[in-house]
């Protein structure tokens, strides 16, 4: 059998493709941006044609730097952004329209009308998340509504709906695997966390046909054989999870109680909570975390919707860096006087406060604030907000241990600045794992353990290793201050209060 592993990584601004070895190791990447479209204030969509090439060069790339051709992978394993929307015709497998991203905001109304309407505690009962345009359901139900024919050609089956790893698997398997996984499925408004089917009373709701669903099977399973000619060779896919799911399978967070937390385009804090349901008393959403043979772990899950996203603003909007990379040292120049607060809310504010109007704000500005002043309140405004999502956690679960650690991933966690801030404004460690590419490695980890290339969990989690442990060395009195000039910039920001 070959040693090799392919692990895709599509997420909300490019797509990633790992080639991982049997020691677990990284030994090809390939990488590709696509554009964001941004059609009016709030939506935000991607071509799917865009996304698809975005893949395949990355596959491409990847496997020309591990000098390997596709005839040498073992696996594939999916991970992908979650609740973005695509809808294609069965036939000749063309979207209807762009992809509606996660971060879209066009359905807030449409929420508000269900809520008005009581319906949110019916949706939060079965699915585990609030009634927020943030996820799948309402975006499905929009493009049905608006798209010319498409109530019809959905209603006589001949439309698919999926997330982006439905879409990508029909693809890959020249349109003969229609699946995606239990927790992707888990993000769409419409799939029964507790039964583990797509609900038919919620698809009455938002009046969608049953018969334009995927199949959902467990995290690590059959998904299907890569077409030949459209891979060039036929390889299993065999791991399917939700970014922020395939980083908490990355992260090793397989223990009831552990937390980590990753750093892309938003940031997405899961907490394991086993085999408990929990129902969150402070507006964090109850997902699974994964599913293996049958078996679901849950989670409870904090959103924030732009932690990385906020540097790309610095870097394409205001033009205050010329790189992301340069956003640490610049923060670390920073004028310790001039307290500036960045309440990132460009598409409104995620967990716990789950205000999809609020728009973003700057508070604390003087004439001697300048870049560095920017560049500290981006990446302050990432560790607030994650403050806010473990306070919230702890309200809800109680796991009996005296101290958290919160283990990090994603492209800011390469900050030592942020990370180290990170610790301070929490007063709890922070361990950056000496893999940070986690989400594809939890990927690449359902695939290939599935296929026997590498061990279980129990020695996958004995293998993380930490590349290096943030402790907290801020004053108490100065961390305080911080904490209460934050929750005033959000109240100041949020709609209602």
């Amino acid at each position: 059998m070959s040693g090799f592993v392919l692990a895709i990584d599509q997420g909300t601004t490019s797509s990633r493709a790992i080639v991982f070895d049997a020691a677990m190791r990284i030994v090809g990447t390939g990488q590709k941006e696509f554009p964001q479209i941004f059609p009016q204030s709030g939506w935000v969509e991607h071509d799917p044609e865009a996304i698809w090439d975005s893949v395949m060069h990355s596959i491409h790339d990847a496997l020309a730097r591990a000098r390997i051709t596709a005839a040498d992978l073992a696996a594939i394993g999916i991970t992908n952004q979650r609740e973005t929307v695509v809808v294609w015709d069965r036939d000749t497998g063309k979207a209807i329209h762009n992809a509606i991203v996660w971060q879209d905001r066009r359905t807030s109304a449409f929420c508000e009308w269900l809520k008005r309407d009581g319906l949110e505690p019916l949706f939060t009962e079965k699915t585990g998340l609030l009634l927020d345009p943030y996820f799948s359901g309402t975006k499905l139900a929009w493009l049905l509504d608006e798209v010319e024919g498409a109530r019809a050609k959905a209603e006589a089956g001949k439309l698919c709906f999926g997330t982006v790893d439905s879409y990508l698997i029909w693809r890959l398997t020249g349109a003969k695997s229609f699946v995606t996984d239990a927790t992707n499925a888990s993000r769409t408004l419409i799939f029964n966390i507790a039964e583990h089917c797509w609900d038919g009373e919620l698809l009455s709701i938002l009046k969608i046909p049953a018969a334009m669903l995927p199949e959902v099977k467990d995290c690590a399973a059959d998904f299907g054989v890569t077409d030949q000619a459209v891979f060039g060779a036929a390889v299993p896919i065999l791991g399917v999870a939700g970014d922020q799911q395939a980083a908490t399978i990355g992260q090793a967070c397989f223990a009831p109680g552990m937390v980590k937390s990753t750093y892309g385009t938003g940031c997405f804090a899961l907490l394991n909570t086993g085999a408990d349901r929990v129902a969150s008393k402070s507006r964090l959403l109850t997902t699974i975390a994964y599913r293996m043979d049958g078996k679901t772990t849950f989670a409870l899950e904090g959103s924030i919707f732009i932690a990385g996203a906020a540097v790309q603003w610095l870097r394409d909007g205001l033009k205050v860096i010329g790189d992301a990379a340069e956003t640490g040292r610049l923060a670390a120049m920073a004028d310790p006087g001039q307290p500036v607060y960045l309440v990132p809310a460009f598409t409104g504010m995620g967990a716990p406060w789950w205000d999809p109007e609020a728009r973003g704000a700057l508070f604390g500005l003087t004439r001697n604030t300048g870049p560095a002043e920017f560049a500290r309140a981006a990446l302050e405004a990432v560790c607030y907000q994650t403050r806010d999502l473990l306070d919230a956690m702890h309200k809800d679960w109680q796991n009996g241990e005296d101290e958290m650690v919160l283990r990090v991933d994603g492209g800011m966690a390469a900050s030592d600045w942020t990370m180290q801030r990170l610790a301070d404004l929490l007063d709890a460690p922070v361990d950056r794992p000496a893999i940070i590419e986690t989400t594809a490695l939890g990927a690449a980890f359902l695939a290939a353990s599935r296929v026997g290339l590498w061990p279980g969990m129990n020695e996958f989690a004995q293998a993380w290793a930490c590349d290096h442990r943030f402790k907290p060395a801020m004053d108490a009195d100065i961390r305080a201050d911080k904490l209460k000039g934050w929750q005033d910039a959000v109240r100041r920001t949020l709609t209602s209060f």
